[in-house]
């Protein structure tokens, strides 16, 4: 079974097109075969997503430090859970193995996950496809700061190539198909010389 990653808010207090988005995705992997590992959690885009996978029959891991549990954030109907000593350990496991990764909008923690992501892609370190799921254009400010960055020098024009935005959910799963193959060589223009 083919199996993404997703990076998305635990916040409940976000507009309804989050959570649409967020539903009509986790239908479209469930539909497809895919399973999902996610941060765990209950509330906001985590808790949809899990909530909407569980009820199509999905296959769903949860990866949770397990200081979150002690605070009782995790999703009390998935039943496949890691949990973790730290963050850092959570990130690894999140993305280990995992055939793609999709970010959905999200807060400090999904960007920070996001850019460590795009980071170990742009280093050879980490060879998947990265989708950023541009819901309601949340993401737009990040796509032009990406795109200054390589406007002004600060990474070459290839690293673009490592990520896809798209603007809506039907989108995913043919930019996860379409995306160019990656491989550790992406260490060889990391640095802009």
């Amino acid at each position: 079974m083919r199996t993404v990653c997703v990076y998305c808010s635990s916040s409940a207090k976000i507009a309804p097109v989050y959570f649409d988005a967020t539903a009509r995705m986790a239908e479209l992997f469930v539909a497809e075969g895919w399973g999902i590992v996610f941060g765990g959690g209950s509330l906001g885009l985590m808790g949809k997503l899990a909530d909407v996978a569980l009820a199509k029959g999905g296959k769903v891991r949860g990866i949770m430090p397990k200081f979150m549990r002690e605070v009782e954030w995790a999703h009390a109907g998935v039943e496949d859970f890691i949990y973790t000593e730290s963050m850092h350990e959570r990130k690894a496991k999140l993305i280990a193995n995992s055939d793609a990764l999709v970010a959905l909008p999200g807060g400090t923690g999904t960007l920070e996950e996001l850019f460590e992501a795009i980071t170990l892609k742009r280093l050879g370190l980490y060879f998947k496809p990265i989708v950023i799921l541009n819901t309601n254009g949340f993401y737009q400010p990040l796509k032009e700061m990406l795109e200054k960055c390589v406007a002004e020098n600060f990474m070459s024009d290839r690293n673009l190539q490592a990520w896809r935005f798209v603007d809506e959910p039907e989108a995913v799963l043919p930019a996860i198909a379409d995306m160019p193959d990656w491989d550790a060589d992406a260490i060889t223009f990391a640095a802009m010389r």
